[in-house]
């Protein structure tokens, strides 16, 4: 299994940040097959004000490269990230239509 963290930005806005956690109460449930088919494993997204962090576990087999391939493909996740742009905003360092950046591990507990 791998585990990715990424983070992303919501504009700051008190009522679109409600709009965008109430939208994560009822995910669609194509978005979800979407992420399950793709090799998420599991998934989770903290929020502290504007920042947000999502945490995923992985098949081994798992790749962005093909997860974006398949989202491109599927009309319904198209629409779910269109909607999502309406909360979120660019972070500096992201790619021109990254959302979602993949953060750096800097430490892990010994075991």
């Amino acid at each position: 299994m791998k585990r990715y963290v990424l983070t992303c930005e919501l504009k700051d806005d008190p009522i679109l940040k409600k709009e965008y956690v109430d939208h994560h109460k009822k995910v669609w449930p194509e978005i979800v097959d979407s992420i399950k088919k793709s090799g998420i494993l599991h998934m989770e997204i903290f929020n502290l004000e504007t920042s947000l962090v999502m945490i995923i576990d992985t098949t081994p087999e798992f790749s962005f490269e093909e997860k974006a391939k398949m989202d491109a493909k599927n009309e319904k996740v198209q629409r779910w990230e269109e909607l999502m742009w309406k909360y979120q905003k660019k972070i500096p360092s992201a790619q021109p239509g990254q959302k979602w950046v993949l953060m750096n591990k800097i430490f892990s507990l010994p075991q």
